[in-house]
């Protein structure tokens, strides 16, 4: 492929009409939402709806009154979920390279502030590429959240992309994106089909190459929030990529001072208070920590961490220093992190 980008923008401007014209489900959200997720669904005006391509739900919890950026915004659809649960103090603007799918989302911002309830809209779409954000005038640590869905698979350059959201986030700020992986490397024959990457599959970055590459840029300890086998039911397009498996994962990267790159055990402890919306009586920070309301769990260092240096740190009482390091905290290690038979993950601590 010669120029991926003018790919990119040809398959969703032209090529793809509806989410239906897809060839596969690799970008198709396969997880039920829950009922609050639901209900802002409902607000959603129907055309941005039926031009939606994610893979997945970058709608983390406790988002009233923050920043948040959304890489590849398309139709709208997520920033205008997000544009209810941040509140009219709160903002999103969006970010997408292709004229069509940004047509849509700014035919509509009248009709969602005022389907919101809101004297003036908190959401913006901007023109830009996602491998370029230096040129889109965004401060430096200004943003609480970058959410993204299905999109930095279709990047060139990923390294760049999770290096510009690093340098973007504030200190404690979060990275929360679903996007397609894969079990192995995606061959140079495959990376040059153009419906391939436009259907989310060449584009996916091995996963074992991808937790090398977030860390590299600054975010120490991935974690994975949902995972899923993503079935190719194309029969062409399955013969194209033979046995290797894809994965559709949802994953929270944490922009904070001192995270290590293994779970350390410091004798730690936290009991979550049932205080986040929509989550009381328990909340999951990723697939392999729940917490249920007022139980003490012990933790290592790096989800301590987690919850007391970011916007969940009221939601918790904390136990334990770090004066005391007792070794690697029990139940890490260094497996593929998703299941291949039912998409369940398999715990790293």
């Amino acid at each position: 492929m010669k120029n991926i980008h003018e790919e990119v923008q040809a398959y969703y401007g032209n090529e793809l009409t509806k989410s239906e014209d897809l060839k596969t489900n690799a970008c198709c959200t396969m997880e039920e939402p829950a009922e609050y997720i639901k209900a802002a669904l409902s607000n959603i005006h129907d055309e941005v709806m039926a031009k939606y391509y994610g893979c997945g739900l970058a709608i983390p919890s406790e988002l009233e009154g923050l920043r948040i950026l959304d890489l590849g915004s398309g139709s709208g659809r997520d920033c205008y979920i997000l544009s209810q649960f941040v509140g009219q103090n709160g903002e999103v603007i969006g970010v997408d390279m292709t004229d069509q799918q940004l047509d849509v989302a700014n035919r509509h911002i009248d009709y969602h502030t005022e389907k919101f309830g809101y004297n003036r809209s908190n959401v913006q779409f901007i023109k830009g590429n996602i491998e370029s954000l230096e040129t889109l005038n965004l401060a430096p640590e200004s943003f609480d959240l970058i959410i993204s869905n299905c999109v930095i698979n279709l990047a060139k350059d990923k390294e760049k992309v999770l290096a510009d959201a690093y340098r973007l986030l504030k200190p404690g700020g979060e990275m929360y994106f679903s996007d397609v992986y894969s079990d192995r490397r995606i061959s140079k024959d495959l990376q040059n089909d153009p419906v391939l990457w436009g259907e989310c599959l060449s584009g996916a970055l091995y996963w074992n190459d991808f937790l090398r590459t977030a860390r590299k840029v600054g975010f120490t300890d991935p974690r994975s929030v949902k995972n899923n086998p993503i079935s190719i039911e194309n029969a062409e397009v399955s013969a194209k990529c033979g046995d290797i498996k894809f994965f559709s994962v949802t994953y929270r990267l944490w922009k904070i001072d001192g995270l290590e790159d293994e779970c350390e055990d410091y004798g730690q402890a936290v009991a979550y208070k049932g205080t986040i919306e929509n989550n009381a009586s328990s909340f999951d920070l990723d697939d392999h920590h729940n917490f249920p309301k007022n139980k003490i769990v012990t933790v290592c260092g790096n989800t301590y961490k987690m919850l007391h240096d970011t916007r969940l740190a009221n939601h918790f009482e904390f136990y334990g220093t770090w004066d005391t390091h007792y070794g690697v905290f029990e139940g890490c290690g260094g497996a593929m992190p998703f299941d291949t038979e039912n998409g369940e993950a398999a715990s790293c601590c």
